[in-house]
């Protein structure tokens, strides 16, 4: 078959972006995600699982509006690169990771209960993060491409080694409970983050190795697994309960059997 024919089918807006599939499913999965939070902290009373729920609810909120801004072709622009010729870039992704990504590394931070010093130093460095990887995306030479794109993932090494260290160790500190939810979430997120940049340089926005469907795919799956799947391991762990030693859950409250 020919491919541009299979590319066609993908196209679901009939606006010649066969990207649209994954973009709709992306959607779907992240509206379910934030549906079965919902449902899930309905009723909770207890304080500190209340926080946890309210910030992790809005990730999934926050990725599925712009996954449906993308799907409509929203948040879309074309930057012209010199030698690469139009490229199209999603600048509402990184709109996303700017809100969302925080409110990950929020979750990870009062799960370790580290000072507001230390939450305050991740989020701005993650913050540098996604807007170098901004400014490089929309860049006109591969020069500057690249340079951003290093910069980027020269912070975001910096993220994942204090998460693995610092907020390890405090997490560590606290219990069992804690610190086995903590460690999950952690490489999860390690190996998660690590994937984009790679993404990033082999896409269409790096070196264009392959095309802007495969891409969208892989930024998908990464992105339903990082908020989605952070959020369930999350949300069943009686670590958001605070003192794990406490009594069980009343009726309405996680817990770990849930």
């Amino acid at each position: 078959m020919d491919p541009t024919v299979l590319q066609a089918g993908f196209d679901l807006l009939g606006d010649g972006r066969p990207e649209t599939l994954w973009l709709g499913i992306g959607t779907i999965f992240m509206l379910l995600g934030t549906f079965y939070f919902i449902a899930k902290g309905w009723g909770v009373t207890n304080k500190e699982a209340r926080e946890y729920y309210a910030i992790t609810i809005l990730v999934p909120g926050i990725a599925s509006a712009a996954y449906l801004s993308m799907f409509f072709g929203i948040g879309l622009t074309e930057v012209e690169v010199v030698g690469r010729g139009t490229l199209d870039i999603y600048y509402a992704r990184y709109a996303d990771w700017l809100f969302t990504t925080p409110l990950l590394l929020l979750d990870l931070a009062l799960l370790a209960k580290v000072d507001r010093v230390t939450i305050g130093t991740l989020i701005g460095v993650d913050a540098l993060m996604i807007v170098t990887g901004l400014v490089g995306a929309l860049s006109q030479t591969m020069l500057a491409r690249y340079s951003f794109w290093l910069i980027s993932t020269i912070a975001m090494i910096f993220v994942l080694y204090y998460l693995a260290t610092s907020l390890r160790s405090a997490a560590k500190a606290r219990s069992a409970e804690v610190e086995s939810t903590f460690n999950t979430l952690t490489v999860l997120t390690l190996v998660l983050w690590t994937a984009y940049p790679i993404l990033w340089l082999v896409g269409t926005e790096g070196a264009g190795i392959v095309g802007l469907g495969v891409e969208t795919l892989g930024f998908m799956i990464l992105d339903v697994s990082a908020k989605v799947g952070f959020g369930l391991i999350l949300l069943r762990s009686r670590a958001i309960m605070g003192d794990t030693e406490a009594p069980e859950p009343s009726a309405g409250e996680p817990s770990a059997a849930d």
